[in-house]
């Protein structure tokens, strides 16, 4: 069953999909549930220092999103940014190791949670600072455009991913670098991971205008939302989006609807939102969800999928005792990395 088949979404759509795409979207929004389950455990044993956020429930997303990209193609996040550097390709050791603040991380024990980086799979970053990487990322969709006019590159064009949450488009840099992406016709994906809750401020509570994707017919993009809770809706988007900005065309800006199941951070006890409210999006949990969808179309046994789920237990369990047992930055070096070298 390697050969693509075309399955009904969800949204009433169609999609060709093949059963190996369908699995490693599983994979891969499993191993995101269970990296930050892990690192719930470990901040609570002392292990971890700092401002953690987890990504519990937003999973398709991530998976929708940056499964459907190159290898070439940039990611930029923000501070809840473990899973969007798994889906890139950061190794779950290297990105544990960060957490841990060991040398072996892959920021080398200086970022933490909230910073993660790796060159070599073009993530731009963790952000810590509310709409801090929206620049970042406008500056990596210009330089690949630069490359493409300038330099004469004849590789294919690279496209930048920006995530960023309902709270961020409230403010002046969203506004600014829409405008900048759309006159220079930037290879850019904005993508807003609407989870209704900026910190502990409700969504419908802060902007006048509570459809974010609606904010784009301002500058003359498309704007688009999008179910967050469902994988292949998501997907579908983003690869119209992708051939959108490839060809030339320009950013497209996608709302993507979800919840976080967790509270902002895990310093936060979570008893702003109402018990009604969080189970009504638990219900409609995106993993579950993909799960009963490849059982119904008998896509792949549960035994396949479980099988998946102890492999990533493996994965995690390995990638724990490699920050454990890593090494601290040490002293002397406090001043490496600040400059290139």
């Amino acid at each position: 069953m390697s050969e693509s088949i075309i399955l009904p979404l969800t949204n009433g759509s169609k999609q060709r999909v093949s059963k190996q795409i369908l699995l490693s979207l599983y994979q891969d929004m499993s191993l995101g549930r269970n990296f930050e389950d892990i690192c719930a455990q470990m901040y609570y044993k002392g292990k971890m220092f700092g401002f953690v956020h987890l990504y519990n429930g937003q999973e398709a997303i991530a998976t929708g999103v940056v499964k459907t990209l190159n290898k070439n193609d940039y990611v930029c996040s923000t501070y809840r940014d473990h899973v969007h550097a798994l889906s890139k390709g950061v190794p779950a050791k290297e990105i544990m190791a960060e957490l841990f603040g060991k040398v072996t991380g892959c920021s080398k024990g200086r970022g933490g949670s909230m910073h993660l980086f790796s060159k070599q799979h073009n993530f731009l970053g963790g952000f810590a600072f509310i709409a801090e990487g929206i620049p970042i990322a406008v500056g990596s969709a210009f330089q690949s455009i630069y490359r493409a006019q300038v330099l004469k590159s004849n590789k294919p064009l690279s496209v930048t991913v920006c995530f960023f949450g309902d709270g961020t488009t409230n403010n002046g840099q969203f506004f600014e670098c829409l405008n900048m992406a759309v006159l220079w016709k930037l290879p850019i994906i904005f993508v807003v991971e609407n989870n209704q809750w900026a910190i502990g401020m409700a969504h419908h509570r802060s902007s006048a205008i509570i459809e974010v994707y609606k904010k784009a017919a301002a500058f003359g993009l498309p704007g688009i939302e999008v179910d967050g809770m469902d994988v292949l809706a998501v997907r579908q988007v983003t690869q119209a989006a992708l051939d959108r900005a490839r060809s030339g065309e320009g950013p497209t800006l996608i709302e993507a609807l979800t919840y976080r199941f967790r509270g902002h951070s895990l310093a936060d006890p979570d008893e702003l939102r109402s018990d009604k409210e969080k189970a009504t999006w638990i219900v409609r949990d995106p993993i579950k969800r993909l799960k009963t969808y490849i059982m119904q179309n008998n896509i792949a046994s549960l035994q396949e999928l479980e099988q998946i789920n102890v492999e990533i237990k493996q994965t995690l369990q390995s990638a724990v005792n490699f920050a454990l047992s890593s090494p601290e930055p040490q002293i002397q070096d406090l001043h490496k990395y600040l400059f290139a070298e």
